[in-house]
């Protein structure tokens, strides 16, 4: 038994030395690796979405059709009314063209109704909407729909001009 353990105890400190011997060379330190120093920049976030300054600029541009984002809906109503067409055309052609670009579509009811058919009449003029753009060659996977009901009112009141505003369907860009 005591051989055993004289030769165990003899390999381990060959072992030991082994491992702490030199080359002779120049060994220069390890580097880590994925050290940000402290005062280093950060990376913004892009919030573009893929589009260009020059997208950018065009959807925030008032003279420019594609600032125009809202699809508007009768009472009770989920069809896309026919002066929201050339709407659902230009942002239809615009992402089409750009299928790196995904957007949110969030649907709005006015404040009639109840908490549960606002939600689900929202979602209706969202999905309506999504389809319009599919129709024009934009991926399924570059929409996404979302129901605020009537949470998100833009105009307040309680007449019909405040709630016509309210029944909207908005195309949301990345950054909005």
């Amino acid at each position: 038994m005591n051989n055993i353990f004289s030769k165990t105890l003899l390999a381990s400190a060959v072992c030991l030395m082994a491992a702490c011997s030199t080359t002779g060379g120049n060994v220069e330190p390890a580097t880590p690796k994925n050290v940000v120093a402290v005062d280093a920049p950060r990376p913004v976030a892009d919030t573009s979405g893929g589009l260009s300054a020059a997208d950018l600029a065009a959807l925030r541009d008032p003279a420019n059709p594609l600032s125009k984002r809202s699809v508007f809906f009768d009472l009770d109503s989920n069809v896309i009314k026919q002066d929201y067409a050339s709407v659902i055309e230009t942002h239809g052609k615009f992402l089409a063209s750009r299928p790196g670009v995904k957007v949110m579509i969030r649907g709005n009811a006015d404040e009639r109704g109840t908490a549960e058919y606002n939600l689900a009449l929202g979602q209706r003029r969202a999905d309506a909407t999504k389809q319009g753009l599919i129709a024009y060659g934009v991926r399924d996977n570059q929409i996404e729909t979302v129901s605020f009901g009537s949470e998100k009112p833009v105009a307040q009141g309680h007449t019909e001009a405040a709630w016509a505003k309210n029944r909207r369907a908005d195309i949301a860009y990345p950054g909005e």
